[in-house]
């Protein structure tokens, strides 16, 4: 698990546009914290800090330490805006980690060997379907990315989570089927039908998924 940021934060009592765009002048961003059963907690963090730890990746998926005030909070984040022209942090949504509990994160997919894999040096090409897969993970040993080796796939080869070494302890959150993960396109863009029929049942099962959480 890499590791995680430190934030220093205080406490804020005003909320509500107006207090929200008076911190951003100030170079804060509002946040809040929630989550282990206890009250929500609106703090303000700092923008330049908070925006680094962002774009250093794996924020949704490493733990932090916010300090509030003299306090220490163990926290995830699990949702952010960001400044539509600035690209800077606006707000951020922090889930409170108790020691010993599990999360559900979305791990994203690596993909190692390309350059050794038989069917890209064939002209094939890498049809990624899954950029992430959602998991139900130990706080403590959260993954950094799922690793898929490359090194023996030929073109119309398809590879599903059971293929994929999932790290101790992590579970897929989908259990009713091997889903794929990405498959190796034919030369040229076209796919063999069994292939192109199972990517396709695969992103219209994603998409199911992703409804089912709205």
């Amino acid at each position: 698990m890499a590791e995680g940021y430190v934030l220093k934060a205080s406490a804020r009592d005003r909320v509500g546009k107006g207090a929200a765009r008076a911190l951003r002048r100030q170079g804060l961003v509002p946040a809040v914290i929630y989550g282990d059963k206890k009250p929500a907690l609106p703090i303000a963090i700092p923008m330049k800090e908070s925006t680094i730890a962002l774009h250093r990746g794996g924020f949704m998926t490493n733990l932090g330490t916010i300090e509030v005030d003299g306090k220490t909070h163990r926290v995830i984040a699990k949702d952010y805006q960001l400044d539509p022209v600035r690209d800077d942090l606006i707000h951020v949504d922090f889930l409170r980690v108790a020691k010993g509990s599990e999360l559900t994160v979305d791990i994203p997919v690596h993909f190692i060997n390309e350059e050794k894999c038989p069917g890209i040096k064939a002209g094939g090409m890498l049809n990624v379907v899954r950029h992430t897969v959602e998991m139900t993970v130990p706080a403590e040993s959260i993954p950094e990315a799922l690793i898929i080796d490359l090194a023996k796939a030929n073109v119309g080869d398809s590879i599903h989570i059971s293929a994929v070494d999932v790290p101790a302890g992590c579970t897929p959150t989908i259990t009713d089927r091997d889903f794929t993960i990405a498959t190796i396109a034919a030369p040229g863009g076209g796919a063999s039908s069994d292939e192109e029929e199972e990517a396709e049942d695969e992103t219209e099962d994603e998409a199911k998924d992703e409804a089912s959480k709205d």
